[in-house]
């Protein structure tokens, strides 16, 4: 039989709908099942407790469980890798640290483009460090530090968490910006007990990690890494008040994989941005020491591409490499 053009041209058009039309309701009814949220970091720390602290939220709100996934190593990117490689479904979300941004150049050999093959899903916040030294350090204000420092190359000592982790390339951006020369000394275990002694004089370090030391006078605080101060330590002076334009704070958020629709991605950043904004969360987040801060999508992946291509061009100007 054969059709007449106009009524074949709609069965045409309706054909090719029928697919679009079956991802669109399968979105609108997402999530129909539990949905993993994998965490580069251990069981415990503190992206570990920003990931359960979201994700239950947001299982609450939707009605299905959001359950964290530990996986470390290689600073997140194996847990990036596994989120790269899953269904691009919604149903495997990767808890997003700044290191994702670092690592894309840290580790040239990786098997995926963090940019290219995530998608942005929403912010949860953004995560200064404070800048401290032991008392011993003559200086009490951070221009203070800046001067003693350039006055004594070579002899105040860093620790930090290991080469090319986040406190490292603080260090390295705030070298760049100021000509300061400090003795970078990595470790792999904690350096707090050291930097407490004197070992080292000066270190970045989270928030909570410094903030019971700086109570009791045994750490001094200086400075925080962010742009603007913290919530939790508004006396205590922002960077870049002294150093324009610096701004080295770290930042959590969700991704996915790179084809996951657009409308699961909405979906999920307007849930995101709706728990960031409750009070109970918000107090929860400042209570850990992090800011608690919302993006649409768009935004939240022009800040990892920003981000990816500032620590790139840090870790070729220090020459640093991946231990």
């Amino acid at each position: 039989m054969k059709l007449p053009r106009r009524t074949f041209l709609h069965i045409a058009a309706g054909a090719t709908a029928l697919p679009l039309l079956s991802r669109l309701a399968w979105s609108l009814d997402y999530p129909t099942r539990p949905v993993r949220v994998i965490v580069g970091f251990p069981a415990g720390s503190g992206p570990d407790v920003i990931a359960r602290l979201i994700g239950q939220r947001i299982g609450d709100r939707l009605g299905q469980q959001f359950f964290v996934e530990n996986r470390s190593g290689a600073g997140s990117s194996l847990a990036a890798q596994d989120v790269v490689a899953a269904p691009a479904d919604g149903y495997t979300l990767l808890l997003t640290a700044n290191a994702n941004a670092v690592n894309a150049s840290l580790y040239p050999n990786l098997p995926f483009n963090f940019v290219r093959d995530i998608a942005a899903v929403g912010m949860i916040c953004s995560a200064p460090f404070l800048l401290t030294v032991n008392p011993a350090v003559p200086a009490k204000t951070f221009a203070e530090f800046i001067a003693y420092a350039k006055a004594n190359p070579g002899k105040i000592n860093m620790a930090s968490p290991g080469i090319g982790t986040t406190p490292h390339l603080m260090y390295e951006l705030l070298r760049m910006m100021t000509g300061i020369e400090l003795v970078h000394v990595p470790y792999r275990a904690g350096y707090i007990p050291d930097l407490l002694s004197g070992q080292v004089q000066v270190a970045f370090s989270t928030i909570t990690q410094a903030m019971q030391y700086v109570g009791d006078g045994r750490l001094r605080a200086l400075a925080v890494s962010s742009a603007a101060r913290s919530d939790v330590l508004p006396d205590v002076p922002a960077i870049e008040e002294i150093v324009p334009g610096y701004d080295a704070s770290g930042w959590f958020g969700i991704c996915a994989p790179a084809a996951t629709p657009t409308s699961i991605v909405e979906k999920l950043n307007n849930e995101i941005n709706a728990v960031v904004a409750e009070p109970d969360t918000r107090a929860r987040l400042i209570a850990l020491g992090v800011r608690p801060l919302s993006m649409t999508a768009a935004q939240f992946g022009k800040l990892i591409a920003d981000d990816t291509e500032k620590w790139a061009k840090v870790i070729r100007s220090a020459n640093i490499k991946a231990e």
